[in-house]
């Protein structure tokens, strides 16, 4: 049963990523009431508990600036609920707090999606450190793959791609594989004469691991100057995109319908012109109505927006909630 779309109803949306969190209160006209911002949420890494009490902290604050105790509905997308059964359990974490009289959790992409559309229905597909596809549908109907890194099919996203750029950098560098400016351009990052150097100051600590991603842009750069292997990379990347968004358009049956695919995250906002490019080119011969757009909106507006969808707010609370955060 849906929320009654009324002035007293009102939303805790919650977008809450590894790295933030982002939380609004929003009443079901589309009035904004609160913002917040938090740190990371990271279950796997620091235990429910103590993940939750992370994210007590901006959600308390919004709450205090608006005035309330509790909201009508909770609305989160979060990092980490890629299957049923860990919905279930964020789901009853959320409830345990007593933030919210009903919660409904989703996967963070959502927020992406729904930021993206006008309405509950299209495709996204999102690239940042790694990278995930999510569907939608207004009759409830979605698409969405684990989404867990190379044991469940992925490549590439921020972090899959520095590291094949390593790899190809590295065998170029001994003679395992053929030549490629990347064995220069990304040591040459960190001041680094050699892979050779770069693998040692790694394994050595003496780069932290964390720095790695920093490649990415490297390798972006090194295919804009027209060098193979990193043009086949940054290909391949657009090749796997589409492939997200074309399986998914296929399962919610909207291949041949003109749909949105969104492309979020940073990999794919950062408007590589090979890259974007290339998806562009994919999409338009495997799923010809597709409409590839960008998404820069901020993710807690889509789930605000997934929470307004469920008290079954008009069209004008919707356009209200958008200008308030410039789209």
């Amino acid at each position: 049963m849906g929320l009654t779309a009324t002035v007293t109803a009102t939303v805790l949306a919650i977008d809450a990523g590894n790295s933030k969190t982002d939380v609004a209160i929003v009443t079901a006209d589309g009035e904004v009431l609160a913002r917040a911002r938090g740190g990371g949420f990271r279950p796997p890494a620091v235990g429910m508990d103590t993940a939750m009490d992370m994210l007590a902290v901006p959600v308390r604050q919004a709450l205090t600036t608006a005035g309330l105790t509790s909201v009508t509905h909770v609305s989160a997308c979060l990092a980490n609920a890629d299957f049923p059964v860990e919905e279930d359990r964020l789901t009853t974490a959320l409830h345990a707090r007593g933030w919210g009289e009903t919660a409904t959790v989703r996967n963070d992409t959502f927020a992406i999606l729904r930021a993206g559309v006008t309405e509950p229905r299209g495709v996204a597909v999102v690239c940042g450190a790694g990278i995930n596809c999510v569907g939608m549908r207004p009759d409830g109907r979605t698409a969405r793959f684990p989404a867990l890194g190379r044991v469940s099919g992925d490549w590439g996203g921020g972090w899959g791609l520095s590291e094949e750029a390593m790899w190809h950098a590295s065998r170029a560098e001994d003679g395992r594989g053929p030549a490629t400016a990347l064995s220069r351009t990304l040591p040459a990052h960190f001041g680094l004469t050699s892979m050779y150097a770069l693998i040692e100051a790694l394994h050595l600590d003496r780069i932290a691991e964390s720095r790695r991603h920093e490649l990415t842009p490297v390798l972006f750069a090194t295919a804009a100057t027209g060098d193979p292997i990193a043009r086949t990379i940054v290909d391949r990347q657009a090749e796997e995109v589409v492939s997200m968004a074309v399986v998914a358009l296929t399962r919610l049956d909207l291949v041949d319908e003109p749909t949105p695919v969104l492309l979020g995250g940073g990999v794919l906002a950062a408007g590589h012109p090979r890259l974007n490019g290339r998806i562009q080119d994919l999409l338009s011969d495997r799923a010809p109505k597709a409409i590839p757009q960008t998404v820069t909106a901020s993710p807690v507006l889509g789930a605000a927006l997934l929470g307004l969808d469920r008290a079954g707010a008009r069209e004008e609370a919707q356009g209200r909630l958008r200008a308030h955060f410039g789209v």
